[in-house]
């Protein structure tokens, strides 16, 4: 039907079904497209971040005490989420990018194919454009993720520190802190992001200045017959389109960068050289009796600032070994190569024989209970802090805390024993955390003991009850005893008086006292009388 007044209302209505089916395939594919991108987009996240986490699980404490706890957690958290935000831009802009170039192309080319190769030609300039200014800013984002980790860090820093914050009238200086490490975050995200944000106007005035070229090009075909205005009107609409997705790239360029630079933070936490694994021919310690032996021992933490020097020692099953001296002399420090938590820089650590660099970690470790003066909580019940060690039943886990003299405060808790407690003790005092310590260890009777100023937060008259109560646990049981009031060693089998990190007296109490040395002293600044 052709002429004045004749519509073909069929070929309309074809039209209109071809178009309709058109768009509910596209949205179809769009959500297909969304769908895999945030499953894929998701899925990397997850193991990136589980990645992350066995790494820290597996570092050596060194990189650990070394490095704040607020930047590593930035890294895990804020970069990875960053990250994350990239990815799905990303992957949305490839899949729609790569279909829209190739279906424009294919249109293009059956238009007029010479014309095409010069859209394709001239086209990716818009890259080179976007790729200059994105090396520029990366390093702009990279000081961005630091800086923000700073933060974070100097964040978890003062929280965790506030009784002591506010004991000292530091908010102050605090806040100051904060605002300055704040200002240096705001001057180098808007630094980053000003730069970033030149590159889609730069990208969009190229293919501009393609476009028009196109244009010229097409008009002056058309005047020499080459191809008609309706053809030049199509194929300028394919080129918009063609140069669309590279429109689309540089104007997320800024979440790019800023997604590759967290995606470095994060890497560079993975790739830490982890702790050294075991040895393949590693020996389980099995019914341990608690010989240990030190033999020429050399331990520094930093490589030029010695520490530990020639520590020998020697200890029977069953022996009680107390370590006193003053501060910094290395006390600590012993213990940390007893688990090896650090390797020691000469000589060796023995233990039934075997050097502990011979011994699976973990069946060293599960040799020994240890209570420290800074007490860890799960977060969970204190039914779940208490059987942390082992298996164990509702009735050995409420004989553990009654060992331990905890039963009694557990049982004023709002829910007893099934009262949930955050990782730092919640509403419990230092005293009442470091009892569930102990009621932990009391729980696993393991071969070898550790007590690292346990009895530090507890009150004296509790005191005296744990101590029988360790002095019944030690019985039969290697144990190492590190305490500041000599009171709490004055039964051990061995003193070992440290200073400077060498052992320089050892023997019993009375023994030490009668030679009249530094032990000696130690005592006397502690008990002497004023008359």
């Amino acid at each position: 039907m052709h002429g004045e007044g004749k519509v073909d209302f069929d070929g309309i209505a074809e039209c209109l079904v071809r178009i309709g089916m058109s768009a509910c395939l596209c949205g179809i594919l769009q959500w297909v497209m969304n769908s895999l991108n945030n499953r894929v987009t998701y899925r990397v996240v997850c193991d990136v971040r589980r990645d992350a986490f066995d790494t820290l699980t597996h570092l050596p404490l060194s990189y650990v005490d070394s490095h704040p706890h607020g930047g590593t957690v930035s890294r895990v958290i804020a970069d990875v989420d960053q990250f994350a935000d990239g990815l799905l831009l990303g992957f949305t802009q490839f899949f729609t990018g790569i279909a829209t170039i190739v279906c424009t192309l294919v249109f293009m080319l059956t238009i007029h194919p010479l014309i095409t190769l010069a859209v394709v030609v001239l086209t990716p300039l818009s890259l080179f454009v976007a790729s200059f200014i994105a090396k520029k800013t990366y390093d702009m984002f990279r000081l961005q993720s630091d800086t923000r980790g700073e933060l974070t860090a100097q964040i978890n820093e003062v929280i965790g520190g506030q009784p002591i914050v506010r004991a000292f009238s530091r908010e102050e200086d605090c806040l100051a802190q904060f605002d300055e490490i704040n200002g240096r975050l705001e001057k180098c995200s808007l630094r980053a992001i000003f730069f970033s944000s030149i590159t889609n106007p730069s990208t969009r005035f190229i293919n501009n200045v393609v476009y028009a070229a196109v244009a010229l090009t097409g008009a002056l075909t058309v005047i020499s017959g080459g191809m008609t205005v309706g053809g030049l009107t199509s194929f300028l609409a394919y080129a918009n389109q063609y140069t669309k997705p590279f429109n689309e790239i540089s104007g997320v360029i800024t979440e790019l960068q800023n997604a590759l630079a967290c995606a470095e933070r994060i890497f560079a936490l993975i790739d830490e050289p982890r702790e050294l694994p075991d040895k393949p021919d590693a020996a389980d310690l099995s019914d341990a009796r608690g010989e240990v032996r030190a033999e020429h021992v050399d331990f520094s933490y930093v490589p030029d600032r010695e520490l530990i020097r020639d520590f020998n020692l020697t200890v029977k099953p069953g022996e009680r070994v107390a370590i006193v001296g003053p501060t910094g002399c290395g006390k600590t420090t012993v213990i940390n190569l007893l688990m090896r938590f650090y390797d020691v820089n000469a000589g060796g650590i023995l233990v039934e024989g075997k050097d502990v660099r011979d011994i699976r970690r973990d069946s060293l470790h599960s040799a020994y209970g240890m209570v420290l003066q800074d007490t860890w909580m799960l977060r969970g019940t204190v039914r779940e802090n208490i059987a942390m060690g082992r298996d164990a039943t509702d009735e050995e886990i409420v004989a553990a805390a009654k060992a331990a003299h905890a039963h009694s405060f557990i049982r004023r808790l709002p829910d007893g024993y099934d009262t949930v407690i955050s990782d730092d003790g919640g509403a419990l005092s230092a005293g009442q955390r470091q009892l569930l310590c102990i009621a932990r260890v009391m729980l696993a009777i393991p071969p070898m003991l550790i007590l690292d100023e346990a009895t530090s937060s507890i009150d004296t008259r509790t005191e005296m009850k744990i101590q029988n109560a360790f002095a019944a646990l030690m019985k039969g049981r290697t144990s190492f005893i590190v305490a500041h009031r000599l009171s709490t060693v004055r039964e051990a089998d061995i003193i070992l008086v440290m200073k400077s990190g060498r052992i320089i007296e050892q023997g019993t109490h009375d023994a030490l006292l009668k030679k009249g040395g530094f032990y000696a002293a130690l005592w006397g600044s502690q008990f002497e009388q004023v008359s």
